[in-house]
């Protein structure tokens, strides 16, 4: 299928950014979306290449990221689960996963904001937002016009109020950390009622919409290109058809209060497990290629090695390394798969989902997050034991899979879903959904 290009206007641009026409010259290599698994992974790569040549000099600088968002439209990465009909690639979700999970192997910020954004994409792919004629609306936006999609959804914050009027809602609040949002041409808010606090709306607007205001303020340790900062939403004004499971006022039931609309929450924990996985991989391969070429044998040990890849520390602790990342990758695989068999399964009668049955789909999802973060923090640290002093250069800059991941890990602490596996494992209990279950 023909990629068609359009031109990438950020909601707000921030004053400190990377210019989108760097990679204008990759538009002619990405003419056609790829027709299968391995072409849309290769896809990956052929971007994360591009993004891997100055990736630690564009980690130091912390510009906003609009140049690496224009690559990701130029090579149709934006649209690899959503409908062919709407110009998508038709891939199922767990390809999705796997795509921004390659990604983030070379660049962690650029393939967390491609992670986001395709959560977004599979929960209306999946209809686990909304009804049918609403997600279908959603995806042909989204798709035919190559739209990032971000979001304003931070749980840990105050809701955002909604005032219901004749002429549709009014969002007025505000968020400490965003997802995509400054960078995307849609945001999705959420928010409760001003008149029932109990009541909460999932809806949509153009990131240019009147009142929407973005901080570009992010400047964390980590994920540092993800423009992850605070928004300000003042008398925002969106249409009923904008929104997801409800009309005229009220909740659609179907749509809303079943155990499957649930789904959306195990689903963002395991499009943060890929993205852990991704950078695993990652430092791995970094560090394999930082070695060979680079690191030398220790004088001192009372052996004359010639490499340092003649050194039994060395081999061992990769070789540790590397059955670790192989069977969280094992893993990760057998889960997305999972999620492949649920959607097909339940997403034509939504109503058959039952709670034990998402419960337990959100534990396979947790056992995930665990051993994808422990993983993670264990090989993105360890790696420096084994390329030697010279490869805590700023220049190799190793250090930013470690800090990807030591940032976003502190999403919500592991040591939860540590406990939620063993409520499973020792009393037979599935959690109870909730923002981060």
């Amino acid at each position: 299928m023909t990629l068609t290009q359009q031109p990438y206007h950020p909601a707000q641009a921030s004053p400190n950014s990377t210019d989108p026409k760097v990679y204008e010259q990759h538009k002619g290599s990405f003419t056609e979306l790829p027709t299968d698994v391995a072409g849309w992974i290769k896809r990956a790569q052929d971007v994360g290449e591009i993004l891997a040549a100055d990736a630690a000099k564009r980690d130091r600088e912390n510009k906003s990221p609009l140049a690496e968002v224009a690559l990701l439209k130029h090579s149709g990465l934006l649209r690899v689960v959503a409908p062919t009909k709407y110009n998508g690639g038709g891939q199922p979700v767990s390809v999705g996963y796997r795509v921004f999970r390659e990604l983030a192997k070379y660049d962690g910020s650029i393939g967390a904001v491609l992670g986001y954004h395709t959560f977004w994409t599979i929960n209306a792919r999946t209809r686990v937002l909304g009804t049918e004629e609403e997600a279908d609306a959603f995806e042909k936006l989204v798709s035919e016009n190559n739209y990032l999609v971000g979001s304003a959804v931070n749980p840990r914050d105050n809701d955002l109020q909604i005032t219901v009027g004749d002429d549709g809602l009014t969002w007025n609040g505000s968020k400490h950390f965003t997802t995509n949002a400054a960078l995307s041409d849609i945001v999705i808010l959420e928010g409760a009622l001003d008149t029932d606090a109990t009541k909460h709306i999932f809806a949509y607007a153009p990131s240019k919409t009147a009142g929407i205001s973005f901080g570009f303020d992010w400047d964390n340790l980590g994920l540092r290109l993800t423009e992850s900062g605070s928004a300000k939403f003042d008398n925002v004004k969106v249409p009923w058809a904008n929104t997801f499971g409800w009309k005229d006022g009220q909740p659609i039931p179907e749509a809303t209060a079943t155990p499957y609309a649930s789904l959306l929450l195990p689903n963002i924990q395991l499009v943060f497990s890929n993205i852990y996985l991704g950078l695993a991989q990652g430092a791995l391969e970094a560090g394999k290629q930082y070695t060979t070429k680079t690191t030398r044998a220790w004088p001192y040990g009372g052996e004359k090695k010639e490499k340092g890849t003649d050194e039994f520390y060395i081999l061992s602790t990769y070789g540790n390394f590397y059955a670790h990342v192989r069977a969280a990758e094992a893993l990760a695989d057998k889960v997305n798969d999972e999620a492949d068999k649920l959607y097909a399964k339940y997403s034509a009668d939504r109503t058959a989902l039952t709670p034990r049955a998402r419960g337990e789909f959100a534990e396979e999802v947790a056992s995930l997050k665990v051993v994808t973060t422990d993983t993670g923090l264990r090989v993105t640290a360890g790696i420096y034991e084994v390329v030697g002093a010279r490869g805590t250069s700023n220049k190799t800059g190793l250090d930013r899979f470690w800090r990807d991941i030591r940032t976003h890990s502190l999403h919500d602490p592991v040591a939860y879903k540590n406990r939620e596996q063993g409520v499973w494992f020792l009393l037979d209990q599935v959690p109870e959904p909730s923002w981060y279950t």
